[in-house]
């Protein structure tokens, strides 16, 4: 099994990468390569296993490797919340343009990849004219107010069509926010 894993170098991606790789597999079938795209490259321990392939970068620059070929894909590259308000088109280039990217170039490879993409409760808002219930269902609004919030529902939205379409089998989860730890990104 080929994966991939955008934002790998990170601190969720790291932690799945681990996973996977003591694993060993993913469901029943034997991990042979799990590439790791992100901006940095990895934390030391995941380029020395010899299944590990590293792809340092900016995933604009990745249509390539996402073309190659994968069995699965988990998407959690991103830039965060008080980045994209910041500055909208670093906002706009790493959200929606990469998964853009992600998403046309896995459609060109030929197979039908799993793909998970790390999505946020951030397009939820809050709103005041659409408030957010104590539970969240299926039919609760997305109503995003930040500019992140925006892009992970397009994406999701994006996901959703590619899958509908058949070119991806693609799932969305909207996670809790993360707590960022101080200094550089990585």
């Amino acid at each position: 099994m080929k994966l991939l894993v955008t934002g790998g170098a990170g601190f969720l991606g790291a932690r799945l990468s681990r996973e996977l790789l003591k694993a060993g597999q993913l469901n029943g079938q034997t991990l042979v390569e799990l590439h790791i795209a992100d901006l940095f490259p990895p934390p030391a321990d995941l380029s020395a296993d010899p299944r590990v392939r590293v792809h340092a970068g900016p995933l604009l620059n990745q249509s390539a490797l996402f073309a190659s070929g994968f069995d699965a894909v988990f998407h959690l590259a991103s830039a965060v919340s008080g980045e994209c308000e910041l500055d909208f088109e670093l906002g706009l280039r790493s959200n929606l343009d990469s998964t853009r990217l992600l998403l046309d170039s896995l459609r060109q490879a030929g197979n039908v990849p799993r793909l998970v993409f790390a999505s946020s409760v951030a397009v939820f808002g809050p709103d005041d004219a659409n408030p957010l219930p104590d539970l969240v269902t299926d039919n609760t609004l997305p109503s995003p107010q930040t500019s992140y919030g925006t892009h992970k529902l397009m994406c999701e939205y994006l996901i959703a069509d590619y899958t509908r379409k058949g070119f991806i089998d693609g799932r969305s989860a909207r996670l809790m926010t993360v707590t960022v730890r101080p200094g550089k990104p990585n």
